[in-house]
């Protein structure tokens, strides 16, 4: 019997994965293809991914001008909402700091909670200045949690923090699968 559990577990641990990252994409696939009624299962999520590179490629090009212009008349329309401004320049800068121009969670670091203390955390430096909030000697470190889209900011002195020499990509997954993950 303790055998045949094992079996199970194991078999649990491979597909469980698959099956939660297939489920998600199809549900993805459906939601997007009921936004735009397409009777093709598929077709919406494609037009989604071509519109999204053209408008990608408009904003490099020829077009950047006329594009930002349309934006920023945009932007200044949602800035006038205040629930609708949290939401847009929330989203705006979530999505910069992964995969914007200006990415955020480039710098890993390892932070001592404590002084004399061998306690530390891992996480992002996503202000190396705090100059603005009078706090000239101190940084910003997001730690992401664990098994969730959640994490905390801390304000620290910028000498409690130590590089760490990982790629970003490898120090979040490690963060977020709760060590599991191999650096």
């Amino acid at each position: 019997m303790k055998r045949l559990v094992g079996y199970f577990l194991r078999g649990l641990v491979l597909l469980a994965p698959l099956a939660v990252t297939i489920y998600i994409c199809w549900l993805v696939f459906v939601t997007v293809d009921s936004w735009l009624g397409l009777p093709v299962p598929g077709a919406g999520f494609a037009v989604t991914i071509v519109l999204v590179t053209v408008v990608g490629f408009m904003a490099s090009t020829l077009l950047r001008r006329v594009l930002n212009r349309i934006i920023g008349l945009v932007e200044l329309a949602i800035g006038r909402l205040p629930f609708v401004r949290l939401l847009y320049t929330s989203t705006k800068d979530l999505l910069n700091a992964f995969v914007g121009e200006k990415r955020r969670f480039d710098q890993p670091v390892l932070l001592t909670l404590a002084a004399n203390s061998s306690l530390s955390v891992l996480g992002f430096v996503t202000q190396s200045s705090l100059a603005g909030l009078g706090l000239h000697d101190h940084v910003a470190v997001y730690l992401p949690q664990s098994y969730n889209f959640a994490g905390n900011l801390l304000i620290v002195p910028a000498t409690s923090i130590r590089a760490v020499p990982a790629e970003s990509a490898d120090v979040m997954a490690f963060i977020v699968s709760g060590g599991v993950t191999q650096l």
